[in-house]
């Protein structure tokens, strides 16, 4: 019986002695950390120069702020010197923007002269024309003076006008032989051929109900120019245009021109 005891006794130790182990070195073991030892100096060392670092920053950080606030000995010289420059630049540039606004200018003022002469010399030129025209109307009137005599319309002209749809006319009436010496009293009467898709239609100006029939009156002794516009309804093209003289509702002389 005595080594029975002894055996479990044995084996309880060696239960014991195995579970300590497994729990000094198995998973629930505690962790160990391994350093390299330092020595001493070399710690005191590299906080030396950490804070020898800091020091040097604060003296740099303390010195730029008193430059840029202008606590410096220095600093206010400095600071208007660059005020200064700084007036100096904004004077620059208003001048340059002077300048850059004066060439503008001026080159717009050059581009509107340009196009007010291009203009006038447009009308020049038209006016030149129409005088020729009528220079050499009134050498034909000149000519055939004498085997015709009344009323006479020459030089019709249809041209379309700025406006979509707007027309402007031209025309030269004049009183011929004999009855030259009396004066024409009438009115002016445009009959305007229109076609409207596949449809012809026609414009008789002006109305019966027109409330500016007075534009159309006319009357001259000799010669008279006569200028005038008319207007086409919307989708309509004028195809031809006969201008008419009447006097008393009568039609006295006619012309037509095909567009």
């Amino acid at each position: 019986m005595v080594p029975s005891d002894v055996g479990l006794r044995q084996t309880g130790c060696g239960a014991v002695t195995w579970r300590g182990l497994r729990n000094r070195f198995g998973i629930a073991a505690p962790r160990v950390a391994v350093r390299a030892h330092v020595p001493w100096y070399w710690r005191a060392l590299a906080t030396g120069l950490v804070l020898s670092l800091s020091v040097a920053f604060g003296a740099w950080l303390y010195d730029l702020v008193r430059e840029v606030t202008g606590r410096d000995g220095h600093s206010p010289e400095q600071v208007r010197v660059l005020r200064e420059r700084i007036v100096e630049l904004e004077q620059e540039l208003v001048a340059a923007r002077s300048s850059t606004s004066a060439g503008g200018s001026a080159l717009q003022i050059e581009r509107t002269t340009q196009e007010e002469l291009a203009r006038q010399v447009k009308l020049l030129e038209e006016e030149k024309a129409r005088l020729r025209e009528d220079l050499a109307l009134f050498e034909n009137l000149a000519a055939t003076e004498a085997a015709a005599a009344g009323l006479t319309i020459r030089g019709l002209h249809v041209e379309p006008d700025k406006s979509p749809g707007q027309y402007r006319y031209r025309l030269l009436v004049a009183l011929q032989g004999a009855t030259k010496e009396r004066e024409f009293k009438g009115s002016l009467q445009l009959a305007v051929s229109l076609r409207r898709g596949d449809k012809n239609d026609m414009l008789t100006l002006p109305a019966a109900k027109d409330p500016d029939r007075q534009r159309f009156a006319l009357s001259f002794r000799h010669f008279r120019r006569v200028e005038g516009t008319f207007q086409v309804p919307e989708g309509t093209v004028p195809i031809s245009v006969e201008v008419r003289l009447l006097q008393d509702g009568a039609t006295k002389a006619s012309q037509s021109v095909t567009l």
